[in-house]
């Protein structure tokens, strides 16, 4: 039998994600396999860093979670093909949050119009959702 969870205890565990992270999360996206768990050491090179803003998710609705303001980096780190995102606490080291980088129509957790990112490129993350499982 599979555990089924209301659509209130869905956005609440979902707003949880953000408070947990905190204000001034960043996101870099980086090369290569993301790592077995957030635990586990980073991996590949990093292309972009992105500082969140403050508030960098939208309350949850419906058992999902968009993000909110302005993600950018204008000027992306490296050259090199994008794999795998991370997300960390303001730290910049504690990774709270991880997941696949796709081009658009690739089915990734992160999607971006063009995955080869050339350095001194501006990023933009245009849409991000988080969707708590367990309807």
């Amino acid at each position: 039998m599979t555990v089924q969870l209301s659509v209130a205890v869905r956005n609440a565990m979902l707003d949880a994600i953000e408070t947990a992270i905190g204000t001034s999360a960043i996101m870099k996206i980086r090369t290569g396999a993301q790592p077995a768990d957030c635990a586990t050491a980073d991996a590949g090179t990093v292309l972009a860093t992105l500082n969140l803003p403050s508030d960098w998710l939208a309350a949850a609705s419906a058992g999902a979670k968009a993000k909110s303001g302005t993600w950018e980096d204008t000027s992306a780190d490296s050259t090199g093909t994008a794999a795998h995102f991370r997300v960390y606490a303001s730290d910049g080291t504690t990774c709270h949050l991880q997941g696949s980088v796709t081009a658009t129509g690739g089915g990734g957790d992160l999607t971006l119009q063009n995955v080869s990112i050339a350095s001194s490129q501006a990023i933009t993350i245009t849409s991000f959702s988080l969707t708590a499982g367990n309807a």
